[in-house]
């Protein structure tokens, strides 16, 4: 498949004016994507699990209009108006408008909420785009109804990756591949894929708390540091431990290994914060009480034999990784000992999802 599948013919429907609603998640990348080539296309693979609880809510409003010059349209987060996230959506428009050609002919009026704060480490770029592609496509299949839901979701995750490129991996859950890698054969460049292999009972139902360390804006946003991956002296190495890691994550994921997919999962968390400390300029994203929860994991771990684990986003934030038998104790563990580390005592649990869902047509 190539970017020419989804360019559209010619519309079967017309439609004057409506309303669609649809709820995305957030993902968690266990190998992760950092450096990209041109429109939004990874250096390396990745797979996430998809989050249940984390989420965007967006609707969109649309009416027919006379003036198809430029793109017009209005955008809400939590009731109030964000004209500043305007220029990014623009951009957006401009990258999907050969796929989505109804575009301007529409106004549209796009209402946003998290679940969780924004710009907070956790990817609410992921579920705000891809929110809005499957809105997006939602219209587009009242104009074209004929649409096989496989070809939906794969359009809406192509869609969402030129968003954010994380994104494309929120459409469907609960393990997503983006990526081509020899590994997996269905996988691809274009958009996110469902793991297609077993999966061990260790890894179903896994939990995600999420120990919000810092609730501000991100030292540096996501696309700046994936371009820092440009000339940075161990990229190369980079993307071939990734490729690596998935050839020796598909056996762990059969077997139910926990002990080595902490350290995998472990090991890629603290590369990503390693290639933004090695690039120029650098960066440190983890604030010393992110270090202190790490430890404070390693030690539990140690002690109890417990299968806790963390993995990181380009952020300060920890995700807490572990099995849903073991989650009492962990919880409990997280609680008394690791919240005191949280901006304002502030966590999240979460755990693995489903995918996105339509709310309202």
């Amino acid at each position: 498949m190539t970017e020419q599948n989804f360019i559209p013919k010619a519309y079967s429907n017309t439609i004057e004016s409506g309303k669609v609603t649809w709820e995305s998640p957030s993902n968690i990348a266990l190998i992760k994507y950092w450096g990209k080539k041109k429109d939004q296309i990874p250096e390396n693979p990745s797979i996430s699990f998809t989050l249940n609880n984390c989420k965007t809510i967006t609707s969109l409003t649309f009416s027919k209009k006379e003036n198809t010059t430029n793109f017009e349209f209005e955008v809400y987060l939590d009731g109030e108006k964000k004209d500043d996230f305007k220029p990014k959506i623009e951009t957006f428009f401009n990258r999907v408008e050969v796929y989505l050609p109804f575009l301007r002919n529409y106004k549209f009026k796009i209402e946003t909420k998290n679940t969780f704060p924004h710009s907070s480490g956790i990817a609410s770029s992921a579920s705000g785009m891809s929110a809005l592609a499957l809105c997006l496509m939602s219209l587009k299949r009242q104009l074209n109804p004929d649409m096989p839901d496989a070809y939906f979701n794969q359009k809406a995750s192509f869609l969402a990756r030129l968003g954010s490129g994380s994104a494309c991996r929120s459409i469907e859950g609960d393990l997503i591949v983006w990526g081509r890698t020899g590994v997996i054969e269905e996988s691809t460049d274009l958009f996110g894929v469902k793991y297609p292999y077993k999966v061990h009972e260790n890894f179903k139902e896994y939990q995600d708390t999420i120990l919000l360390v810092d609730k501000g804006e991100k030292q540096v946003s996501s696309t700046v540091g994936h371009n820092l991956m440009h000339n940075h002296p161990y990229a190369k190495n980079r993307f071939q431990q990734a490729h690596d890691n998935f050839k020796a994550l598909k056996p762990i994921l059969e077997s139910g290994n926990l002990e080595a997919f902490i350290q995998l999962i472990e090991s890629e968390a603290l590369t990503l914060h390693a290639m933004m400390m090695t690039s120029m300029p650098y960066f440190i994203l983890m604030k010393p009480n992110t270090l202190e929860i790490i430890n404070k994991i390693w030690k539990f771990r140690q002690e109890t034999g417990l299968h806790i684990s963390f993995t990181l986003d380009a952020g300060a934030n920890v995700h807490v990784l572990y099995p849903k038998n073991e989650a009492s104790v962990i919880l409990e563990f997280i609680k008394n000992e690791l919240v005191a580390y949280c901006q304002n005592g502030h966590y999240i649990c979460d755990q693995i999802g489903m995918g996105a869902k339509q709310l309202t047509m």
